[in-house]
This record gives C-alpha cells, structure tokens and sequence, in this order.
C-alpha cells in the first residue's frame, strides 16, 4: 500500500525498497494524534493501513476536518516545499500504520530525481483541487447535498461491494462526519435520517451502507 503513493509513483522497484529502507515505521491507535497544528513540521507521512484525519481547531475550540486520508495517501508533504509550522493536526480515527520520511532524505531524493518532485506536485495539485471544490460546496451546495457528496468520496476510496449496495467503512462518529461536511451535528443527523427513510442507505456503527448510489448522486449534484 505504501509504494501505492506518489513518492513512489516515478520510481523502479529497486529505487522503491531503497527509499522504503529509509522510511521509519510506527503505528498509532484511533485518537492517537501524529502532530498537532503549529508543530514544527519535517517528516512527511505514507499511509501502510488504517486512517488519518486532518483538521483545524478554531480559537473558540470548534473542529473544522479537511481531510480523511486512506491507505496509500500521503501528507505532511507540504514542509517540504514551504518549511514552517504544521497547518493542521493529524490524528489517526482506526488503527493505523505509517511510514515516514525525513525531509533531508526527501530533499537528497529530489535532488537526484526531478520526477519524483513532479509527481509530488501533482499529487499537492490533485489536494488543492480537492480543497477548491469543498470550499464550493460549503457556498453553494445545502447540507443534504454536502452529506452526500461526502459519503459518495468515501465509499470511492474506502467501500468494498456486498450483496446489497456498497459498504462504507468510514470509522468516523457522527460528529467528525458533521465536521466533515461543515455543518451540525443535528443537521447531518437529519440528512442521514431523511436518506434512510428514503431507503437510499442504512447507518451502521461508523460506517454506512450506501443502497441507491444513483439516488446520492443527483442529491450530490
């Protein structure tokens, strides 16, 4: 999963065990946090198996999420290329392994290697995108639609097919999956509420089986 990443995107696979032999190992426990926002930041992070969520704390305590990262995603990237503090804290929401990178190494390896840069600019692109669109939505999509924009993302990346629909495993509580969409607790509760009456899913204990992808696409719209 690890070599699933951009960092490895442009490597061979002796290129590939070289740099994994460089990578440093370590596993963390759901509400376990990597760094908190402000750190100093020189380590970027591969994602071997589990989830992490990244997110920001305002002044007055309230969550906002940004992202929840799967297997084969990567982060911390940004210290690379602009040094300074940690924009957001990181904190595993499942059992989660994960592979690190010192930025001295990731500079050595740049350095001799430009298409690596390229494909990690790519992937910050493909991040920055990604952030464009949620904050549209936050503007001009209501609550409902952003709930189910979300859980659209999520089974791409995390659902596995069953019998009746798509399993989605998020690992989330209600509240981080509000925190997620940008909205209340109460409100999302009430959109997953009104999409199961609608038969368009069934809620389980975090996770979610999707049973109408079709219908939660034109409500996403």
């Amino acid at each position: 999963m690890v070599r699933r990443a951009p960092l490895f995107a442009a490597l061979d696979d002796e290129a590939g065990q070289a740099l994994l032999a460089e990578m440093n190992s370590s596993r963390l426990e759901r509400g376990d946090i990597l760094f908190h926002e402000g750190d100093p930041g020189d380590t970027l992070y591969v994602i071997g198996e589990g989830k992490v969520k990244l997110g920001r704390t305002s002044a007055d305590g309230r969550e906002n999420l940004i992202a929840i990262l799967g297997p084969g995603e990567m982060f911390g990237e940004l210290s690379l290329f602009d040094p300074g503090p940690r924009t957001m804290t990181a904190t595993a929401v499942a059992e989660t392994q994960l592979m690190g990178l010192g930025n001295d190494s990731l500079t050595a390896l740049l350095t001799g290697r430009p298409e690596v840069a390229k494909a990690l600019l790519a992937a910050l692109a493909t991040r920055l995108r990604r952030t464009n669109e949620h904050l549209a939505d936050l503007v001009f999509t209501d609550v409902p639609g952003r709930v189910a924009k979300a859980l659209l993302d999520l089974a791409n990346r995390f659902g596995r097919a069953v019998e009746d629909g798509v399993m989605v495993s998020h690992d989330l509580t209600q509240e981080e999956l509000a925190q997620l969409v940008g909205a209340s607790r109460e409100t999302v509760n009430k959109a997953l509420a009104d999409f199961a009456t609608r038969g368009w899913l069934r809620l389980e204990a975090r996770a979610v089986l999707l049973l109408d992808v079709d219908r939660l696409k034109r409500r996403a719209r």
